[in-house]
């Protein structure tokens, strides 16, 4: 596999350096932001101080999270695994969509919320068809689902959850070579699969 496409396993980590880095500094821009109060996507409203820099750190997020997912497809070597990669691009759509249905547009809940559905079962699937990670992605997609029933103190708090249980996930994508997350029986000595 060309060095090329082996970077782009990073890119999942690279969207959320970009994401934190906008929430951070929009978080500097609004004193009035609390985690334990607030939601993240308050700091997209109109009634933020200086909104586009939450919103558009959710769009310019976007392409890096679809090369994430087009990454994953590429490395697909079953049917599972490309459904969970494309589950995944559909995912980094919608985290377009959040930034520009801001907090405040009726559809923000339906984006936001279908941003999370559609990653969770992406990683889940592609997870549990892949082997080095199947456990790994059981584990955080259980506690996905779980953390909806604890009783955070805020949206913010949730989201914030949420996110890390998607950082755990891109991370490790990232430090596993593509060559250790195939089955053994589709490695690039078997002729019926085409290998990069």
């Amino acid at each position: 596999m060309k060095n090329s496409i082996k970077f782009l396993r990073f890119f999942g980590l690279i969207t959320l350096i970009v994401y934190w880095t906008f929430t951070i500094i929009s978080i500097s821009q609004n004193p009035w932001f609390s985690v334990m109060h607030n939601a993240l996507s308050d700091l997209g409203s109109n009634n933020a101080n200086a909104p586009w820099l939450y919103n558009y750190g959710l769009i310019f997020s976007f392409p890096l999270l679809f090369i994430f997912s087009i990454y994953l497809l590429i490395i697909a070597r079953n049917k599972l695994q490309i459904i969970g990669g494309a589950f995944i691009t559909i995912s980094s759509i919608f985290l377009a969509f959040i930034g520009i249905f801001h907090s405040g547009t009726r559809p923000h809940v339906f984006v936001s919320t279908y941003f999370f559905l559609q990653f969770f079962f992406g990683m889940f699937i592609f997870g549990i068809a892949t082997p080095k990670i199947r456990i790994a992605s059981i584990i955080l997609f259980a506690l996905a689902w779980s953390g909806i029933a604890f009783p955070w103190p805020s949206t913010a708090t949730i989201e914030i959850y949420e996110i890390s249980i998607i950082g755990v996930f891109v991370i490790l994508i990232a430090l596993l070579n593509p060559e250790k997350l195939v089955n053994k029986e589709h490695s690039p000595q078997n002729p019926r699969i085409p290998w990069m």
